[in-house]
């Protein structure tokens, strides 16, 4: 936004007056907000910083200590440089001390050999500063005019990023806060050069502040969130080392991040009017929006009961998050795939509580889950509406999926024909042509029940355990019918927590200075060395092998770990510590 020195001593006012840089080569760049005339030895106190200052010495003091008294008070307050005119005050050059003391403190020192009238400087320099300002300006509409444009379209965010990187013209990444990239755009340069080891290359990035500039990493990052809950970062690389990006690309990307902000809060699906208040109700209940009663009066409207009912929450969700996950094989990558996929999940979840007889709230809760909270007459009937709705979702999804090639398996009673009674296998075995039997692939999707309710008031701690559970259970290699929270153990209960601020903070506490040190030093990873000596039970022998490791070389760096974590790695309550924190690790960066 402002002219640099440098640019300053180029103007043609300037060169009128053969100006000669004397010492403070290194502060060149330095941007100049204003110019100043002064003739007097205290003009620090006027100064704000940033200005370049114009004299003809004769204010100046006239001994050494004086002088570099002067130049020191200059560059404490931040002026960008000063320029001496020759000819009244100094007629050869400005004195030794003078320039000394600049170089020193890394202050432009400039002579004009030659009278020129200092307004003509400060005109041009200020309107320089102007013409910058007014360009600043005009971009600065852009940004808010295009980025208030993609709000209202409700853009995803590799558009939000795909523009912003385009204004901007430098790469931008979009993380969540456990350093796994969402979304980025390389703005023409190399992505893979981009996100190689980005994890690593992300927690060195530490800037200050909610919006700040990391002058050791070269990137300008700020937070992205709403409504008080901070869920990742947009960072945005400045390839000039040497000095901050403008104001604009921090305006830029803090309208970029509150877009995508929003993006997330707006529901871009169209649903039904019944859908949208089954939502409304769900996710009253779940974030406490409205009162219990007008909750259980308004799903009464809709024929659900509620009142004095046994409450159970349920939560259905695909195994991956991507939408070719369940798409198939030669699936195309489409923007719209994903709410579409849900979609589908919502309305296959409502059949089978149709086709289970059952009565219950049905919706999606989140970009990847559809929840249900279903409404029984009593405790009792819980396993049993549970095993009904699990199977009735089953057929509904093997209904609509597809299918493997023909193989083997036990009959099944739907398999039998109508007019013999015998099953396709029974047939094919007694030599008569076999229908294809059709093995739908592995269920890729995974039902969480929470624990049973009696009452309305209860029935958002059902709904969010069954959504945890749903989460911890989505690697799970089993294929059980209805997860419960006995089913996800110790790894399940972290992966709960896994978006639990205290939970990381207690892993960066524990393993911080180790992964900092890795990200530091990427050819040794001794995080993967701590994980071998836990995994085997803290038997080094074993854990060398296990990390292909010669047993001195394996000792050396668990020796090196315990110096960078601070810890006795023969005590076992520091090492159980130490491995709940990897599982925890562990549970954070699965997507």
């Amino acid at each position: 936004m402002f002219p640099t020195v440098r640019e300053v001593l180029d103007l043609v006012p300037m060169r009128h007056g053969a100006p000669r840089l004397v010492a403070g080569n290194a502060g060149l760049d330095r941007p100049v907000r204003w110019v100043h005339i002064a003739e007097v030895p205290d003009i620090a106190t006027l100064l704000g910083g940033g200005e370049l200052v114009l004299t003809t010495g004769i204010g100046l003091p006239t001994d050494d200590a004086g002088l570099r008294e002067f130049i020191g008070t200059l560059a404490d307050v931040g002026a960008s440089g000063l320029v001496v005119e020759l000819g009244r005050r100094y007629l050869t050059g400005v004195p030794r001390v003078m320039a000394a003391a600049a170089e020193r403190r890394g202050l432009p020192l400039v002579e004009l050999r030659r009278g020129t009238p200092f307004v003509r400087i400060t005109e041009a320099v200020h309107g320089l500063i102007v013409d910058a300002q007014l360009t600043e300006l005009r971009a600065t509409e852009e940004i808010h005019q295009r980025f208030t444009d993609l709000s209202v379209e409700g853009a995803e965010p590799a558009e939000v990023l795909r523009q912003a990187a385009e204004l901007a013209g430098c790469p931008m990444v979009l993380e969540n806060l456990s350093r796994q990239v969402l979304a980025y755009d390389p703005a023409g340069e190399n992505a893979e050069l981009l996100l190689d080891g980005w994890e690593q290359h992300s927690r060195q990035i530490r800037p200050a502040g909610r919006t700040a500039y990391d002058p050791g990493s070269g990137w300008l990052v700020t937070t992205v969130g709403a409504r008080g809950q901070d869920w990742g970062r947009l960072l945005l690389r400045w390839p000039v080392a040497e000095s901050t990006p403008p104001t604009r690309l921090t305006i830029l990307i803090e309208r970029a991040a509150s877009t995508l902000a929003l993006g997330r809060l707006i529901r871009r699906d169209a649903e039904g009017l019944e859908r949208q208040i089954h939502r409304t109700l769900l996710t009253a209940l779940i974030d406490h929006s409205r009162p219990v009663d007008e909750v259980a009066l308004r799903a009464k409207a809709l024929g659900v009961v509620l009142d004095r009912r046994h409450l159970v929450g349920v939560v259905v969700r695909h195994r991956g998050d991507e939408p070719a996950a369940d798409a198939g094989p030669g699936a195309d990558a489409d923007p719209e795939a994903g709410p579409a996929r849900l979609r589908d999940l919502a309305e296959a979840v409502g059949q089978a509580v149709r086709d289970a007889k059952l009565t219950a709230l049905t919706s999606a809760v989140d970009d990847h889950a559809v929840g249900a909270l279903l409404a029984l007459p009593d405790a009792a009937a819980e396993e049993k509406a549970l095993a009904a709705f699990a199977t009735a979702l089953r057929r509904v999804r093997l209904d609509a999926a597809p299918a493997r090639p023909p193989a083997s398996r036990p009959s099944d009673p739907a398999d039998r024909s109508p007019q013999s009674g015998r099953s396709a296998a029974d047939r094919s075995a007694s030599g008569r042509p076999a229908r294809p039997v059709e093995v739908p692939s592995r269920p890729t999707i995974v039902v969480a029940a929470g624990s049973g309710v009696g009452s309305l008031r209860e029935a958002r701690r059902s709904l969010v355990e069954a959504r945890q559970i749903a989460e911890a259970a989505r690697r799970d290699p089993r294929d059980l019918p209805c997860y419960r929270l006995p089913h996800v153990g110790l790894a399940g209960l972290l992966h709960l927590l896994r978006d639990e601020p205290r939970l990381q903070t207690f892993v960066e506490r524990e393993l911080g200075p180790l992964l900092t040190y890795d990200a530091q030093h990427p050819r040794e990873q001794l995080l993967g060395t701590l994980r071998a000596y836990l995994e085997q039970g803290r038997n080094k022998s074993a854990g060398a092998a296990a990390a292909h490791l010669s047993r001195p070389a394996f000792y050396e760096r668990l020796a090196r770990i315990g110096r960078i974590l601070d810890a006795d790695l023969d005590s076992v309550d520091r090492c159980l510590s130490l491995h709940v924190a990897l599982l925890a690790l562990d549970a954070i960066r699965t997507p």
